[in-house]
């Protein structure tokens, strides 16, 4: 993990960690009723030497994790898969290693196959869901879960988001892109009018309510309530994501602008080397992307708010 920190993202060194954790502290949720953080996937292999991750040893962790909880089981064994790679390229490791000792049949078909997510807002479900959001009792939660249908980022993007990534003068959003560095979107109407209202705690546009320093740390509470209380159970924070780029489909919203809003790799050539949408080029879809999907919400949109005269 540290030889890897350099290259990898917050999100994904953040995921290492999780999965590698001991458990054992106290906690009120999330633990299957024992009050405590449970281990996670990958502990009962650390206390291993490397040469004791045979395929034989690798089989029966997978069996395992598989059965108590085969998604997260799944990412831990890609993690794992990738060490073990890494360890065989290592001059100080490779001879300590079998290489594809992850990667037999048996361990692969423990997880089962990734389904296809299919969970998306449709058209009809706005209305409901929108009314859900804005009865929570944070004003900042609901914020967050708006703001991330309509502008269709991954949620730990938007999660660190900092009031210095807004430029109100160009009416920009700079967001950290896990693929490119940073993109840049348009500050639609809407989003700046559930931003502004935000108090400005800290540096975080989301602010944690709980943490001094910290921006919100676990929307998912909120949006299982909204969800419940919508009737739309099942539906996710990047379902919201999904959903945004869904939505479009109706606009009839070039592929490339919603790819380079929501902060997908270009997938041709022209996108990749020819095309340059710059942001007020990009406003004019984004906006009206918003617009009907308020529209099909029934949300109104405050109007400007009058400048004083001497």
């Amino acid at each position: 993990m540290q030889a890897r920190k350099p290259k990898w993202g917050d999100r994904h060194y953040a995921d290492h960690v999780k999965l590698s954790k001991e458990g054992g502290k106290p906690a009120a949720r999330g633990t299957r009723g024992r009050g405590e953080t449970l281990p996670g996937p990958l502990y009962p292999l650390m206390a291993l030497r490397l040469v004791d991750l045979t395929p034989t040893t690798i089989e029966a962790w997978a069996a395992q994790q598989g059965q108590e909880r085969q998604t997260y089981g799944r990412l831990a064994w890609r993690c794992l898969k990738a060490f073990m790679t890494w360890c065989a390229e290592e001059s100080e490791y490779k001879a300590l290693v079998q290489a594809d000792a992850a990667k037999t049949r048996k361990s692969r078909e423990a997880f089962g196959k990734a389904g296809k997510k299919k969970d998306v807002l449709l058209k009809e479900q706005l209305p409901a869901w929108f009314a859900a959001v804005l009865a929570l009792p944070s004003p900042t939660l609901a914020a967050y879960l708006q703001t991330l249908l309509l502008i269709g980022s991954r949620r730990g993007e938007l999660l660190v988001l900092e009031w210095t990534d807004i430029d109100e003068r160009w009416r920009g959003i700079t967001i950290r892109d896990k693929v490119e560095g940073e993109r840049q979107i348009p500050l639609t109407p809407y989003v700046w009018q559930l931003l502004s209202a935000l108090p400005r705690v800290n540096q975080y546009v989301f602010a944690s309510p709980v943490k001094e320093k910290a921006h919100l740390s676990d929307p998912n509470g909120g949006m299982a309530d909204a969800c419940a209380a919508a009737n739309l159970e099942g539906l996710t924070l990047h379902g919201l994501r999904r959903s945004f780029k869904s939505l479009t489909e109706w606009l009839e919203i070039p592929a490339g602008v919603v790819a380079q809003i929501m902060g997908h790799k270009p997938s041709a050539t022209a996108e990749k080397h020819y095309t340059v949408r710059p942001l007020d080029l990009l406003r004019v879809h984004h906006e009206r992307i918003e617009a009907w999907i308020l529209e099909q919400a029934h949300i109104q949109i405050a109007p400007p708010k009058a400048t004083a005269r001497a």
